[in-house]
């Protein structure tokens, strides 16, 4: 899988060989927000802050919720883009909850809309400020990156895709006696969602990723696991003056290896200048 995913990436950097020699697209004018577990190439534009709340809620036993606010921020420029992710989490049917931990991230916009195809490739650093003993977080510092591809296909279209991997070293893991060792972490994840443009304020989603995470356990045997998260939605948007407010609902459907878990995913975003 790692395989592929250097492949997915070298593929979206020949692609924007292209970008510069590309005419500027004549579409019409469409929602240019986050997907829910996708990410769009579309940096925040100059003196426009965006604040994003998402929740994830699973209803069966144990139930979950899972809350996350995320400011993004231009850096002087459209070009960067600095944001903040902080999130909060109730486990095990609300008998453990707390915050997770922090991510600090910058992201620059590789290439523009005009171009063949939109990257805005992204770091992000890892703080740990979750008690990874509750399940809350990975008791360590860590990286992430991602590529966010994004690419209008007609006025009624639009495709995004992400390749990602995370890196935590010397993440704590608890192991089945109770005793605390380290083992260095990876994750990567590769996803693309369709957005159905359906009008300029309402859009039908649909996205699809695919994560997989490695560790050491005790014995120092490789553990591998992976799951494949399907979700259709919608949001619209709502425009009051210099202000669009964008909520949307989705229900991702969890695909692992022996079952499958449902749950409610819930967006809400402001976005206006500053």
């Amino acid at each position: 899988m790692k395989k592929n995913g250097l492949l997915g990436f070298l593929l979206i950097l020949q692609l924007s060989a292209f970008a510069q020699d590309e005419p500027k697209s004549k579409f019409t004018t469409a929602i240019e927000d986050n997907s829910y577990y996708i990410e769009e190439a579309y940096n925040q534009e100059d003196r426009v802050v965006q604040h994003i709340s998402n929740a994830t809620l699973k209803t069966t036993d144990p139930k979950f919720f899972n809350y996350s606010f995320t400011q993004e921020w231009p850096f002087f420029s459209q070009k960067h883009q600095l944001s903040y992710t902080v999130g909060f989490l109730f486990l095990e049917s609300n008998k453990i909850n707390g915050f997770t931990d922090i991510l600090i991230n910058y992201r620059y916009q590789l290439t523009s809309h005009d171009a063949f195809i939109t990257l805005a490739p992204r770091v992000s650093l890892i703080i740990p400020t979750g008690d990874f003993k509750k399940g809350l977080g990975n008791g360590v510092w860590g990286v992430q990156f991602n590529l966010p591809a994004s690419k209008r296909l007609s006025n009624s279209f639009a495709l995004h895709a992400n390749v990602g991997y995370t890196i935590l070293p010397n993440a704590e893991k608890t192991a089945s006696d109770g005793s605390i060792y380290k083992s260095n972490s990876w994750s990567s994840n590769m996803g693309a969602s369709l957005i159905w443009l359906t009008s300029a304020n309402f859009n039908i989603m649909f996205e699809a990723l695919h994560n997989i995470w490695g560790y050491k356990d005790f014995d120092n045997k490789m553990i591998t696991e992976n799951n494949t998260i399907l979700s259709p939605g919608f949001r619209f948007a709502i425009n009051i003056k210099n202000l669009q407010i964008v909520p949307g609902l989705a229900v991702p459907i969890t695909l692992e290896k022996s079952a499958h878990d449902m749950g409610i995913f819930f967006y809400l975003s402001f976005e206006h200048p500053f």
